[in-house]
């Protein structure tokens, strides 16, 4: 009885299928709590919906002058990344008027990028990353600076980087959108049509 028990035990161990589907209605389970799942070395093609299904970037598309020392947000000329190359994962992130609107709930990692320059040198520059979570007031999540003070020969360019976690909970109340200030109303905000100056990046990184 032991042999047999073993023989059984052993040959168990190893399911070979090609499908394994749950049934009609109900949702497949694999593994318990404190059990552990591991794929196999070399093997490929597991997708789980917990992991990151969304990414996408969008840039600033035309370069303009900053106008004013005035905290002022960006609502104009944003295009999704669409160089030779590019791609984005999932439905990807919508914007209007500079308001981005998530395609799914989840924790989000969004990243500002901003590049500057003057003919000039200018005290600071900074870039903002401001959410909401009611589709009305805006709080800023992130202030990033850079300068170029003492710099007064030729085109002085810097950039500044920022970045923060943003929980999504509803996709029609949680957004996002993006701001600036400087110090000198001359200062140029870098945009392109072709590649990635002043850009932003969003990636779902899981589940709320």
């Amino acid at each position: 009885d032991y042999c047999i028990r073993e023989y059984i035990r052993n040959r168990m161990s190893t399911l070979e299928v090609n499908t394994i589907t749950p049934q009609s209605g109900t949702t497949l389970t694999l593994g318990g709590s404190g059990d552990t799942i591991n794929l196999g070395s070399g093997a490929s093609g597991l997708a789980t919906t917990n992991g990151i299904t969304e990414a996408d970037t969008w840039r600033l598309n035309t370069t303009f002058v900053n106008g004013n020392t005035s905290f002022n947000d960006l609502q104009a000329n944003l295009e999704r990344d669409d160089s030779t190359g590019s791609g984005y994962l999932g439905t990807g992130m919508t914007e209007s008027s500079g308001i981005f609107t998530f395609p799914s709930t989840g924790i989000w990692l969004i990243r500002q990028t901003w590049f500057v320059y003057d003919n000039a040198d200018f005290a600071w520059f900074e870039g903002y990353i401001r959410t909401t979570i009611n589709n009305s007031s805006y709080d800023t999540r992130v202030q990033s600076g850079a300068n170029v003070n003492g710099r007064t020969v030729g085109s002085p360019e810097t950039t500044t980087t920022g970045e923060c976690f943003f929980d999504v909970t509803d996709t029609s109340t949680h957004k996002v959108r993006f701001a600036h200030q400087s110090s000198n109303s001359a200062v140029n905000i870098y945009g392109s049509t072709n590649l990635n100056g002043t850009h932003f990046t969003f990636i779902r990184l899981g589940d709320t």
